[in-house]
């Protein structure tokens, strides 16, 4: 099943989409639901980001060779990450599907990173690897927009990972979904940049949402960002960034220079 959420001239809804087609429910799909019988289409409303997260945690090092560049670029010996590392990334970036990332007028080196996002369905607190997905609702698609400059100098990252539109997420989350198998693909400008597959982890997920769990509650509707592969080119003004993943669809989101609008 895959869960839109939507805005049309009711409103902001939640609907579960099939084919073209959107039939609005009462509810979410986190806190329950019951279906309409009003139907829309995805071309006569605006997706939102599927999901406001309660909280927003993001993997650290998590694929081997991005790992292994990133040492590279500081000067160091590259070494892959010893055990499951979590961060947290901030609400205010996150922007939908076809909305633009606004690249702040001092920012110099803009990159991408397309991510798998793991959807918590319920709540959740120590889990094991038989059980650890039980809790897991759907998955969806994130581009972790980097300001590089600004995270050599960010000792918290707060803006070169958090400034507003940073976080593009959607286009929507999707129940019936195995990372085995899947691939990652980001193009720039309908160029393909890197092409990875998508479960070629350092840690999968079963094992972060474990280590997390033994120290934390998981809620329904929070978020878990994966991490990624590869390096990105420097992005400009103009540049049009898609990231699809094998049966999850593709984020879309065009890159434009100014200020956002308050």
């Amino acid at each position: 099943m895959r869960w839109v959420r939507y805005t049309d001239g009711a409103g902001t809804h939640y609907g579960q989409l099939e084919g073209e087609r959107i039939r609005r429910v009462t509810g979410s799909p986190f806190e329950g639901y019951a279906a309409t019988e009003d139907w829309t289409t995805l071309g006569a409303v605006r997706l939102e980001v599927p999901v406001i997260p309660r909280t927003f945690y993001c993997a650290g090092l998590n694929y081997a060779e991005h790992a292994i560049e990133a040492a590279r670029k500081r000067g160091q010996e590259p070494r892959l990450p010893e055990q499951a590392d979590i961060g947290y990334r901030a609400n205010n970036a996150l922007v939908p599907h076809g909305h633009d990332v606004v690249i702040p007028p001092d920012a110099r080196t803009i990159h991408y990173e397309g991510e798998l996002v793991v959807v918590i369905g319920r709540q959740a607190r120590h889990l094991t690897p038989a059980n650890a997905l039980d809790c897991v609702l759907g998955y969806t698609i994130g581009n972790d927009v980097s300001e590089r400059n600004w995270q050599r100098s960010d000792r918290t990252l707060w803006r070169a990972k958090n400034s507003d539109t940073f976080k593009p997420m959607g286009p929507w989350i999707e129940t019936d979904f195995d990372p085995a198998g899947a691939r990652t693909q980001v193009r720039v400008n309908g160029r393909t940049a890197i092409d990875f597959p998508t479960a070629a982890m350092i840690f999968d997920v079963p094992a972060f949402l474990c280590a997390m769990s033994r120290y934390l509650t998981l809620y329904p509707g929070d978020v878990v960002w994966m991490g990624t592969d590869g390096q990105s080119p420097d992005l400009h003004a103009g540049d049009v960034v898609e990231i699809e993943i094998t049966g999850l669809g593709t984020l879309r989101n065009t890159f434009v220079q100014g200020q956002r609008d308050a």
